[in-house]
């Protein structure tokens, strides 16, 4: 894939998590789609994804799962 910042032919598609809001508010998103391009650090969105988390956290009930999470802090 060809990176939209730096023009290189190594952009990729991965999946990443990702926290929104804060507190009582907090969701927890996973499998987000990002382009990310090695050479420049250049991480992208596209629109459809963005729509897709909007949805998700306007409808948050319908979507989510509780879940126990374990923190660790750091040393």
């Amino acid at each position: 894939m060809i990176c939209d910042n730096c023009g290189k032919n190594r952009a990729f598609e991965r999946k990443i998590t990702h926290t929104y809001g804060k507190g009582k508010s907090l969701i927890l998103i996973e499998n987000i789609p990002v382009i990310d391009c090695p050479d420049c650090g250049e991480q992208v969105l596209t629109a459809e994804t963005i729509k897709e988390i909007e949805k998700i956290k306007k409808g948050r009930t319908a979507h989510l799962k509780q879940r126990s999470v374990p923190v660790a802090q750091f040393a």
